[in-house]
């Protein structure tokens, strides 16, 4: 039964909540789940009336210390994810979209200093609610679209209207900026996911246009990210539509075709962001015959040009079959991966004609669909996210699934073996099943229970969403066949996982049964000997190395054990020697705590790396492998940089081991 907040009392609903309330914080733990809904169902009818948030925040603090949030994903506010905000107050059931606007108006208390959660401070809460508010800017602004009207429920005003109170106590001056800034930080990584990225930019340009929303020092930044996704060149400098576009290329003269190619590589070389027009303009080059631009169209250098003149029929294949409006971000992929060469290791052309030829299984074509749905074939989609990787090794990312250690795999494969990657999409593409050996005996994902992913990760890119269901699998079957060895099993995993060049020499700080500290002192520095060039001879890392680290929150407080790849370590402009890695989940750019804050542009990084000084890096390690040909006169570590790196460790993650 519906309830009209026009004619709803407010003061009885008051009372009743608060009864309730006092009876969810009494109740016995195995009751709380049955007061909760009850306490839900009474905020529900709170939540739609008109004066109902002022009770709600008022109560927000006494429900949350009453259970509102025990046994729930909103019981830990640090592990929430301010992207699934928007999609929960739509999609959700009432109670859940309750509870949800509960949390909210939680973090809202904490902002203002009237509650406090143990590690998460009032800064970490700031952040949560504006990224909410930067990623709902459509509610906030009355840019709501036709499906979310459609898809409206009895509670979306009352939702509309949290937002424009949120926004009101959190102030708008700089979400829109802080939202801008967030964009070119997330970019500078260049991630193969950039959807939530485009969706944001689409609100920032509604919010510039239709409420006239200052930006002040930002507009420009902002202006860069908004033509170079719907008006990069002057032929669409005012987002006409591609088949208007389309026209006017086909009217233009030579040299504003020419320039046309130049500008849109420049916009997306600038951003990492591809629009659909430049999608289009790779398509009409090569319906009008005009190949002679497309080393212009995809910004190439030397290395670049001379493989795409190398492999011409292939890139033109490549570019019919894979790059849409849609897809446009296969651009970037193809132009990253003419640069790196990747084509002249013989078995890469090969290995992408039999690829573009080769159908889908009704399984596999299913799973793409799921996941981007049909209105391109999911070919198009598979041979465009395979462009992607090839081209950005280090901007895949685990989604919101528990496979680092998947994800980690193709990001090094498609780094340092392409051609295996290759591979394994062929035979999971032909068959559904991956074959892949472990000390000895096979491992077939077909036939292997499931592993830490209990569904296919529908949020991540194309080559993730048919390889990590079965690398996961597998790696779970290892882990299995490693229990009982009384030794951390990435020591066996790890090599037969990722591939040869792994180092067979495993160094962990940590004992397996206890979980506590061993030989610390000796374990950094062996990572010294192994790593840094000051005390290993100056050696490089030839070969991406798999590691672990002790993941802490903005406090240092531990968090969980986590799969990277070290990359390489090198001084960064300063002199400061730094630990360059590739971190799975998404976000490289983290506060680790204790002024430990993951770089990812500035100090020399890469595309897609994180980085940190040798000693601060160290300090969350818990596992590396070398390849244990140590240099005779290696230069011995002082016993002040050690100490420095176990009183890091010790405060934080090592606190109580």
């Amino acid at each position: 039964m519906t309830i009209d907040a026009q004619t709803t009392q407010l003061d009885p609903l008051a009372g009743t909540l608060d009864r309730l309330i006092e009876q969810l914080s009494s109740a016995a733990p195995i009751a709380k789940m049955s007061y909760q809904g009850r306490v839900l169902d009474c905020a529900r009818r709170v939540l739609v009336h008109p004066d109902g948030l002022e009770l709600l925040q008022t109560r927000a603090v006494k429900m949350e210390q009453a259970g509102i949030f025990a046994g729930t994903d909103w019981e830990n506010p640090s592990a929430l994810l301010p992207r699934l905000v928007g999609n929960t107050l739509l999609h959700a059931a009432p109670p859940t979209i309750v509870l949800e606007c509960l949390n909210l108006l939680r973090m809202l208390a904490v902002v203002q200093g009237a509650h406090t959660i143990p590690n998460f401070p009032a800064e970490n809460a700031r952040h949560f609610l504006t990224q909410v508010l930067a990623l709902n800017l459509d509610r906030l602004f009355g840019a709501t679209s036709e499906a979310a009207r459609a898809q409206a429920s009895p509670l979306s005003a009352a939702v509309d209207r949290l937002f424009g109170m949120l926004l009101d106590r959190i102030g708008a001056a700089g979400i829109l900026g802080r939202l801008v800034d967030e964009i070119w930080r997330i970019l500078a990584q260049r991630p193969l996911q950039v959807d939530h990225v485009k969706t944001m930019i689409l609100q920032i340009a509604l919010a510039i246009s239709e409420r006239g929303e200052s930006l002040g020092e930002a507009r420009l930044g902002a202006d860069r990210l908004i033509s170079a996704l719907f008006g990069p060149t002057n032929l669409c400098r005012e987002d006409p539509g591609l088949d208007v576009y389309c026209e006017r290329l086909s009217m233009a003269d030579a040299r504003v075709v020419q320039a046309e190619a130049s500008g849109m590589a420049r916009a997306m070389l600038d951003t990492g962001l591809v629009s659909d027009y430049h999608a289009m303009l790779l398509r009409w080059i090569l319906q009008n015959q005009h190949t002679h631009l497309l080393s212009d169209a995809l910004g190439l250098g030397s290395v670049g040009l001379d493989a795409l003149r190398r492999y011409e029929p292939l890139i033109h294949r490549l570019i019919d079959d894979a790059v849409h409006p849609g897809t446009g971000q296969a651009v970037l992929g193809l132009a990253l991966m003419l640069e790196r060469g990747i084509l002249y290791s013989p078995p890469i052309a090969p290995s992408l004609w039999r690829l573009i030829h080769a159908p889908l299984s009704p399984t596999c074509e299913a799973t793409l669909q799921s996941a981007f749905g049909t209105a391109l074939p999911a070919k198009v989609h598979l041979l465009s996210g395979v462009l992607m990787l090839l081209g950005q090794p280090l901007g895949i990312g685990q989604g919101n699934n528990p496979t680092c250690q998947s994800a980690r795999a193709l990001s090094m494969w498609a780094l340092n073996d392409p051609d295996y990657l290759l591979w394994l999409v062929a035979t999971v593409t032909h068959s559904d099943r991956l074959v892949m050996h472990f000390e000895g005996q096979p491992l077939d994902s077909a036939v292997l229970p499931l592993g830490l992913a209990s569904h296919t990760p529908l949020d991540a890119d194309p080559v993730s969403t048919i390889l990590v269901p079965h690398l996961d699998r597998i790696y779970a079957e290892m882990g299995r066949r490693t229990a009982g060895r009384y030794e951390d099993p990435h020591k066996w995993i790890n090599p037969e996982l990722h591939g040869w060049w792994v180092g067979r020499s495993f160094h962990i700080a940590v004992d397996v049964a206890t979980g506590k500290l061993t030989d610390h002192d000796g374990f950094l520095r062996d990572f010294h000997a192994s790593y840094h060039p000051q005390h290993n001879g100056n050696q490089p890392v030839i070969h991406p190395q798999p590691a672990g680290i002790a993941v802490t929150d903005a406090n240092g407080s531990f968090i969980g054990w986590h799969a990277i790849s070290i990359i390489r370590v090198a001084p960064d402009q300063n002199g400061i020697m730094r630990v360059y890695f590739f971190n799975p989940n998404n976000d490289s750019g983290q506060d680790w705590g204790l002024g430990i804050v993951v770089s990812t542009h500035g100090h020399g990084e890469r595309f897609g790396e994180g980085s940190l000084p040798f000693g601060q890096f160290a300090s969350r390690l818990y596992i590396f492998h070398d390849d244990g040909l140590r240099v005779a006169d290696m230069v011995p570590v002082p016993q002040d940089d050690i100490d420095a790196i176990i009183g890091m460790a010790r405060e934080s993650w090592a606190r109580d081991r």
